[in-house]
């Protein structure tokens, strides 16, 4: 079947959708929805969020250079979608999501205890890209429930339930089953 050229969009899928809390200078928290997330180095692990210049996330980023990306599972995502949908300028995101903040270990901005995997990260770069600045924050600590882990040291994904996001068609989804292991292909 031939292919159809398309002009240049936000056609990759899926993205992960991550729950990011911040902080401001009086110690209130704010959480912010963000599928324009992924990992951009194993050693040392960093993760990149990216974030329109115009939101409170990125105004409280820019000024504390902390944040937490916290996984949110597919029990959560009414609360998920609207934390994406209203700015912490005006809403106590929190308070109206019921969602719990809990004081992160190595950063001051909180982890959110609904969500399984908090990864706690200090920022070491911000770039801006367009109507984007991407901000490039090293994992400084992990918390994790111990329901999702399969052992003392890693986390079993298959047990989260995490939610994707589809830019073209604007959905959340669930991922799929798994269609083999790394390396399957050589055995």
């Amino acid at each position: 079947m031939p292919k159809k050229e398309l002009k240049p969009a936000i056609a990759l899928y899926p993205t992960p959708v991550i729950l990011a809390t911040s902080i401001d200078e009086h110690g209130k928290p704010n959480v912010c929805t963000l599928a324009w997330v992924g990992v951009l180095c194993s050693e040392p692990p960093q993760v990149g969020i990216s974030i329109r210049p115009s939101r409170y996330s990125h105004e409280l980023i820019s000024k504390t250079k902390e944040y937490v990306v916290n996984i949110p599972t597919a029990d959560i995502v009414r609360e998920t979608d609207y934390c994406g949908m209203v700015t912490g300028r005006k809403v106590d995101k929190f308070k109206e999501t019921k969602l719990t903040p809990v004081k992160a270990k190595k950063v001051k901005p909180p982890l959110i205890k609904e969500c399984p995997v908090n990864l706690e990260c200090k920022v070491k770069d911000i770039i801006k890209l367009g109507a984007h600045d991407l901000f490039i924050g090293e994992i400084v600590n992990i918390d994790a429930d111990e329901e999702v882990m399969d052992s003392p040291t890693n986390i079993n994904f298959k047990k989260l339930k995490a939610i994707t996001w589809n830019p073209v068609s604007r959905e959340y989804y669930n991922l799929g089953k798994s269609l083999g292991e790394y390396g399957f292909s050589q055995k």
